[in-house]
């Protein structure tokens, strides 16, 4: 295959420079971000539809990274397209909110197990800022315990000491655990005793330049029961994986009830909004704090979010991901493994992590990422990848062509 080339975002890039700071923002950008080499990936798009997008140099890819998460049922999708259009005629940004945002939270509280009511805003890191907040409000502590690795947004609390921008103050009330150590979290509890209002973590453990690990069983029943038993809100980032696993959230995929939930990145299929769900007994919390945004009751994304959600249960969404996930995972696993190479994957099929194992300085894996990328199939390093509805077999059959070409390419580099 004729690897791609990327002479438009390049020149592109060049311009950017010189008016937005580091080009592209964060992770996202060539200066900042695991895309390594950099010359291996685009920059800039031009368009998406279904499970691809294109760069401004026309090249195409099959998106496995989905936008970072929104794109849950592929790109443009047309149920969701047109109902945003059909609300757009109405209305969107009005001082009163539209109608339509009960029309979601009823849909929310009807589809989320635990939900006896719903909270919207827009990003991920509003949702768990939030939650915070409800808890400290409920309870009157100051106190949070977090899963070390854990990401739960940009917030300053979320952050740790020494970063740029951050103060001691800032994260001076954070208590940290390992993740699936539950007699850990029994000691900072007894430690903390009474102090402590909220234990937020994500439903498995995703971080970057990790494996993932799921919950060892009877993890998040031994969590849940301390959290009851000491007076303390169990919330639940399920931003990255919530939808992907189950629609009505990932606690109740793991079998457990939590108090709060965290809800973004696949609600709209990229029309953004995020949403909080929480029990009865938070309720009055919820309503006493302050918390608001320019945007957040914008009817669109709610028309949006109404037609993605529908669209997920009627097609079993998350049963297509973790179907699709486990025939692309298998077969890049065996790709690997008839090249003499060892690619290991952990987290859920439809969110998975991978790294090649043969190589401490994860550079093997950066160079096989960047052969795939070159010729059509869009992964990054080191960070968990996304499944969309929308990947079709014949789709992971290109894919599974494209890694196996990359693990040959590798092969005839390293080890003739």
């Amino acid at each position: 295959m004729e690897p791609y080339k990327y002479p438009k975002s390049k020149e592109l890039f060049q311009r950017a420079l010189k008016v937005l700071p580091s080009g592209v923002y964060g992770h996202l950008g060539p200066a900042e971000s695991c895309f390594i080499p950099v010359d291996a990936y685009p920059v800039f798009s031009s368009k998406a539809k279904g499970a691809y997008f294109w760069d401004v140099d026309g090249n195409r890819f099959i998106d496995y990274m989905c936008a970072y998460g929104p794109n849950v049922l592929g790109y443009n999708d047309e149920d969701v397209d047109q109902a945003a259009k059909e609300q757009l005629k109405l209305s969107n940004c009005v001082t009163s909110p539209s109608s339509v945002m009960v029309d979601l939270a009823e849909l929310m509280v009807d589809t989320v197990e635990m939900a006896d009511w719903t909270f919207f805003a827009k990003n991920g890191g509003d949702t768990t800022s939030f939650a915070l907040m409800i808890a400290r409000a409920a309870t009157g502590r100051k106190k949070v315990v977090l899963v070390k690795g854990g990401y739960h947004g940009v917030a300053p609390w979320t952050q740790k000491l020494g970063y740029p921008g951050i103060t001691p103050e800032d994260v001076d009330n954070n208590l940290y655990v390992n993740w699936n150590d539950y007699e850990q979290f029994e000691r900072i509890v007894k430690e903390h005793k009474g102090e402590i209002a909220c234990f937020l973590a994500t439903p498995y453990h995703h971080p970057i330049f990790e494996d993932n690990q799921l919950p060892e069983k009877g993890y998040w029943q031994k969590i849940r029961n301390l959290c009851t038993k000491e007076g303390i809100v169990l919330a639940i980032d399920d931003v990255r994986c919530g939808f992907r696993l189950d629609v009505k959230g990932s606690d109740h995929y793991f079998g457990f009830k939590a108090d709060l939930m965290c809800f973004c990145k696949a609600l709209g299929n990229g029309f953004n909004f995020s949403a909080i769900c929480g029990i009865d007994d938070l309720k009055d919390a919820a309503a006493s704090v302050m918390y608001t945004g320019s945007y957040w009751l914008s009817a669109v994304p709610f028309a949006a979010g109404i037609a993605t959600i529908n669209k997920l249960k009627t097609i079993n969404g998350p049963e297509i991901m973790d179907k699709r996930g486990v025939a692309l995972t298998t077969g890049l696993k065996d790709a690997a493994k008839a090249n003499g190479f060892n690619l290991k994957i952990s987290g859920h099929p439809s969110m998975w992590y991978m790294r090649i194992t043969d190589d401490n300085s994860l550079m093997l894996h950066q160079e096989w990422v960047a052969e795939c990328v070159r010729r059509g199939i869009f992964f990054t390093n080191h960070h968990n990848l996304f499944m969309n509805c929308a990947v079709s077999e014949e789709d992971i059959d290109y894919s599974l062509e494209v890694a196996d070409e990359a693990f040959r390419i590798l092969h005839s580099r390293h080890r003739m």
